[in-house]
């Protein structure tokens, strides 16, 4: 069985979509969510803030499969669409694949581990709540550092702020 853990991201409607893509996920393996937080939008000039959770699936399926199945099913469902012209559009739902067991590939063009869990603190707080003492199978650190040293750096007005009204029981 494969451990996947998947980034969730919503700037659209988000205090409905964020628990309809947890409650989705539950027909595909979930096991655990992390609490959501409220971000500010990165790469946009769409002020709309965002609601981002991590959440662990089990399952036996393969990467292509989870990225097309279970990742575009969750979109599909909620009204995803992709703007071609720009990828930091707002969206009724993100689902992407952050971590696969301890592996280190690319699928459909997509690098796993998503490299944003190095770059951003949206990805790796969450990320951290469900899996603290996880190693990042490149870098070599554990979440729980990842997400420190990202807060080392980050100035605490832009930290993700914990969103316990949002239920992503």
């Amino acid at each position: 069985m494969n451990r996947v853990y998947l980034l969730l991201g919503s700037n659209v409607d988000r205090e409905r979509n964020l628990p309809a893509a947890v409650r989705l996920l539950r027909g595909h393996g979930l096991t655990a969510a992390s609490p959501a937080y409220e971000t500010e939008p990165v790469g946009t000039g769409d002020p709309a803030p965002f609601l981002n959770a991590a959440a662990l699936l089990v399952t036996a399926l393969g990467p292509e499969d989870v990225k097309r199945d279970v990742c575009g099913g969750v979109e599909r469902a909620l009204g995803r669409r992709r703007d071609p012209l720009d990828k930091f559009a707002p969206r009724t739902i993100d689902v992407d694949i952050a971590l696969w067991n301890d592996a280190a590939f690319a699928v459909s063009g997509s690098p796993v581990p998503d490299p944003d869990i190095l770059r951003h603190l949206h990805a790796a707080r969450p990320l951290a709540d469900l899996a603290p003492r996880l190693v990042h199978p490149v870098d070599g650190r554990t979440l729980a550092a990842i997400a420190r040293d990202l807060e080392a750096e980050t100035p605490p007005a832009r930290w993700p702020r914990p969103r316990p009204d949002v239920d992503l029981g």
